[in-house]
């Protein structure tokens, strides 16, 4: 009897904590996957497809536990180098994951929400690119949170006169992620569509492989600029990310 008692009784609290999420994040099917992380952060797991947004624009499938299995550790290994200071002052608290994730129908890696401190991720997204996604999506938390320390005018000042950003990132066909052998101001064809863009591919190298970025920025002197505009915002935020 005791027993089942405890038992009605985690379930309960189960039910309650899924509430709970729905209220906050508005986003249904959530289950909790990990509440307790060094730096704070509540990994939520999909159990069912949703449908959220504006029409329901944004889809997402549920997971599949293999698919978790493989990539939790990555995404939290990522994640761990963030710390729980740096984290609330960009306002993320919570990672839901799930496969698939569309907007508009465009495939995503990321959808960042800063209103809801929440970042969903998809753990199908190409695994080439995949650490570099999380860091990216991470900068558009940091960029929506502090966009007075990340000038985008002043960024794209650094650019060669005659180059001209997309009107939006959707519109635009530079989609390429791989990295340039010859990158004349910027580390990816993604980087050239509007510049929050280009700073987040930044963001995401400087997480990844800052060596590369270091070695690309001696001989580059608008990337040059570019990294230190970004290392600048950074510090004001916190001296201890890069």
């Amino acid at each position: 009897m005791r027993i089942l008692i405890l038992l009605l009784f985690c379930l309960n609290i189960t039910y309650v904590n899924a509430d709970e999420i729905y209220n906050l994040l508005k986003i249904p099917n959530l289950e909790i996957f990990k509440l307790k992380s060094k730096n704070n952060i509540r990994y939520l797991n999909t159990n069912n497809d949703f449908k959220i947004g504006v029409d329901d624009n944004i889809t997402c499938k549920k997971t599949k536990k293999i698919n978790l299995d493989k990539k939790f550790p990555v995404i939290e290994k990522n994640l761990s180098l963030y710390n729980s200071n740096f984290l609330k002052k960009i306002q993320l608290k919570y990672i839901v994951l799930c496969e698939d994730l569309f907007i508009s129908e465009i495939n995503t890696g990321g959808i960042p929400d800063a209103q809801k401190r929440t970042l969903i991720l998809d753990i199908n997204f190409n695994q080439k690119y995949f650490e570099r996604m999380i860091h990216h999506e991470i900068f558009h938390m940091i960029q929506s949170s502090h966009r007075n320390y990340f000038d985008e005018e002043l960024f794209s000042n650094f650019n060669e006169p005659n180059f001209t950003y997309a009107e939006c990132s959707t519109c635009s066909n530079r989609l390429n992620l791989d990295l340039y052998e010859n990158t004349k101001g910027f580390l990816t064809e993604y980087s050239m569509s509007i510049p929050s863009e280009d700073m987040a591919e930044i963001f995401s190298f400087l997480m990844t492989n800052k060596s590369k970025v270091n070695e690309i920025t001696q001989k580059d002197n608008i990337l040059k600029n570019k990294v230190e505009l970004i290392k600048s915002g950074l510090s004001k935020i916190d001296n201890n990310i890069l």
